[in-house]
């Protein structure tokens, strides 16, 4: 597909997006793809990369192979969501760390509004469609209630294998990559590891995410291409049981320490903010939490408004 110089410009704003989505736990950058219109594209690329494209490069020539993988498109994606990520990665720290309530506040509102949109995609809501949409809703629910691993020195197995699993929730609408490390106990390493450009870290990481992507994005464009309705329904549950993962109140069960010895919450559940100021003494920050609730859910409209 050829695009103007003002469309590159967008795409590369919307990989932003995308990257600053999977720097948190709980929010995936498959759901602003897909909000922002250009997740079937993303599939339908990613799932050309493999033996077809190689021998396109061997009998046709770079040229060809560059044009048969949508390699513009992918390039300007990925260039966007790494600068997203280098810059975003100490903000989104700092903000996890001092004001989580608000930063968790807005990827509500932006995942209520994202499940809505993806919602009205469904073409059809069968017998099959419901079946799948309680099933997607059940897994990530179950998902958000499993308590994290904690990995001190991780071997570079265990961060290629960590890359493989993270990139295929990354690119599914609904489920996270960062909290799929998180549960992992790889969260804050790979962080670390982006923020001090560790590249034999970084390196092992991204060839993992290639080999995931090698296969889960083929098995995406199938089920994209054969059962579109099943796949949306079950995509749409998948972002509504995440929701418990980005309520921005929550009481900590259990804590553990992490890889600098500092105290973090384990397992949590649920409370309201009234509660949450009661048992901890903070401010819940309750307006800002629904002011910036309400800025995702804007967010959402103009992304989609954006993409037609």
């Amino acid at each position: 597909m050829q695009r103007s110089y003002r469309e590159y410009l967008a795409l590369y704003v919307k990989g932003t997006l995308m990257g600053a989505a999977d720097a948190v736990p709980g929010v995936s950058g498959g759901t602003i793809a897909f909000i922002a219109g250009i997740y079937q594209e993303l599939i339908s690329s990613l799932s050309r990369l493999g033996p077809a494209a190689l021998n396109i490069l061997f009998k046709d020539g770079i040229k060809a192979a560059w044009f048969y993988i949508n390699a513009n498109f992918l390039s300007v994606l990925l260039l966007g969501m790494l600068s997203s990520l280098i810059v975003l990665s100490n903000t989104v720290l700092y903000l996890l760390s001092h004001y989580p309530q608000i930063l968790w506040g807005f990827f509500f509102g932006l995942i209520c509004a994202s499940t809505y949109v993806l919602a009205r995609s469904i073409e059809k809501w069968n017998t099959l469609a419901v079946a799948g949409f309680i099933v997607g809703t059940l897994v990530s629910y179950l998902l958000t209630t499993q308590s994290s691993a904690v990995i001190d020195t991780p071997s570079l197995l265990s961060v290629f294998l960590s890359g493989m699993l993270a990139i295929c929730a990354m690119i599914l609408p609904g489920i996270s990559g960062s909290f799929i490390l998180l549960l992992l106990g790889m969260y804050s390493y790979v962080l670390s590891a982006v923020k001090n450009i560790e590249l034999l870290v970084l390196i092992v990481f991204a060839s993992g995410c290639v080999a995931g992507l090698l296969s889960f994005s083929r098995l995406l464009n199938y089920l994209f291409s054969s059962h579109r309705n099943l796949t949306m329904a079950l995509l749409t549950g998948f972002l509504l049981g995440s929701l418990n993962k980005v309520w921005p109140w929550k009481q900590a069960i259990t804590t553990r320490l992490d890889r600098h010895g500092n105290e973090v919450a384990d397992l949590q559940h649920n409370i309201s903010p009234f509660v949450f100021e009661s048992i901890t003494g903070l401010d819940s920050y309750l307006i800002l939490s629904v002011i910036f609730a309400v800025l995702g859910i804007l967010l959402v409209v103009l992304l989609t408004r954006f993409s037609k």
